[in-house]
């Protein structure tokens, strides 16, 4: 049996990456149905800049995006420049960057067409949230005001974890940092970064926790706006600083968060205090200290060279002779007074027994006058009211005596009111 050998086939001649790139390039941008092509999608981020406005369309399912750019010149024949998450058809032409290899839609005209079911979806749940009381600043905790250990939630293939490392060691060094490392991107991001947040909690040790990420667009930043993220977030019981893209970036768990820095430096610097500034505040507290305790004393001494003059001034034996002579004037005074009072009273009561005497009955009675009483003791004064043998008890000056009545005769000389 004879074997025959297959025919060589000549390899091609390999590419330069310039090569490549431009064939990419030429395929992609002389293609009929990419020179003018409708595209829908959602705004997913957006970036104005001095040449124009780019930014992402992502499409509804969140699985893919690409990027747009809609130069300045061009503003005056847009509808209307697409804004972060509005649904908009634009019209453009693929065109592809041979220096980053890349490629982009270069926009003519922008049509919206309504929110975004992805920006809809976030707002249902912002609303729901909030409703909840997740967001509100009632139950926000204050941070400790000296941490000795605090734990960081980040990638540890992250730059926020690095910035994080280099604002700390500058800022506050010989801290104690923890690490919890956490997937902060794509779909296994938010179950990734709820474990985290456990393992800090269970740890313990930690009394602050910082949620970190460093920018990036918008697609990359979803994760913290899961549900299951923001309620980890808020749930934390340990104060949660985040510190997630950029300044202009706001996730939901930056509302749940007890304290928003925006950027991984931002919340290392909030988290705790600068080491040169609580040196400088220690200084500070004891220079006033100081000042405070010179001043006292200063005070004091400035008062006891006063009494010390005062008393060279006056003698302490003249100042007790002035007092002895103070007390005698007081006691002549209250003596007097005593005295007159008593000499007042004196002559009262005096007036008041003479006035007494004159009441007295008996008095009357020595003066040539008696009292006429009947058998019952009661004083009689008209003879009307008595009859004939009836006994009564004359009273004298001098002792009584009995006698009975023989007859009775009626006033001859009535009273002058009397009719």
């Amino acid at each position: 049996m004879t074997f025959v050998s297959p025919p060589q086939t000549q390899a091609p001649a390999p590419l330069s990456v310039g090569g490549l790139v431009d064939y990419i390039k030429a395929l992609l941008e002389e293609d009929s149905h990419l020179r003018q092509v409708w595209v829908v999608g959602e705004v997913s981020s957006a970036n104005h800049h001095s040449k124009g406005l780019f930014f992402n369309l992502a499409d509804l399912d969140g699985k893919a995006t690409i990027s747009c750019v809609a130069w300045r010149s061009q503003f005056a024949k847009i509808s209307a420049l697409p804004k972060v998450g509005e649904q908009v058809t634009v019209l453009g032409t693929v065109k592809v960057y041979p220096q980053r290899s890349s490629y982009q839609i270069t926009v003519w005209q922008v049509l919206p067409t309504g929110d975004g079911l992805k920006a809809l979806r976030l707002r249902q749940l912002k609303q729901r949230l909030e409703s909840e009381g997740l967001f509100d600043l009632q139950y926000k905790r204050p941070l400790p005001t000296l941490p000795h250990t605090i734990a960081v939630v980040s990638s540890p293939q992250a730059a926020a974890w690095g910035d994080i490392q280099r604002s700390l060691a500058h800022h506050h060094p010989g801290l104690h940092v923890l690490f919890s490392s956490a997937v902060v991107q794509g779909d296994n991001a938010p179950d990734s970064i709820v474990a985290a947040l456990d393992r800090v909690a269970r740890d313990g040790r930690a009394e602050v926790v910082i949620l970190a990420r460093g920018g990036g667009a918008s697609e990359d930043l979803d994760c913290f706006d899961d549900e299951r993220v923001v309620r980890a977030v808020a749930d934390c019981p340990i104060p949660v600083v985040t510190g997630i893209g950029h300044q202009r970036d706001e996730s939901l768990s930056d509302l749940a968060a007890d304290l928003c820095a925006h950027t991984p430096t931002a919340a290392a610097l909030a988290a705790v205090p600068a080491l040169a500034d609580l040196e400088s505040a220690h200084r500070q507290r004891v220079s006033q200290v100081q000042n405070l305790v010179i001043e006292a004393i200063t005070a004091a001494q400035d008062d006891l060279d006063t009494l010390s003059q005062r008393l060279q001034r006056l003698r302490l034996d003249q100042r007790l002779n002035q007092q002895q002579e103070r007390l005698n004037q007081l006691k002549r005074r209250l003596s007097q007074g005593v005295q007159v009072e008593l000499r007042r009273a004196t002559e009262r009561c005096q007036a008041l027994r003479a006035h007494l005497m004159t009441l007295d009955p008996d008095t009357v009675v020595r003066r040539g006058y008696a009292l006429v009483k009947d058998d019952a003791g009661q004083l009689v004064t008209q003879a009307d009211t008595l009859y004939p043998g009836q006994s009564l008890q004359i009273q004298l000056a001098q002792g009584q005596i009995t006698v009975q009545v023989v007859a009775t005769q009626a006033d001859l000389h009535p009273p002058k009111d009397s009719p």
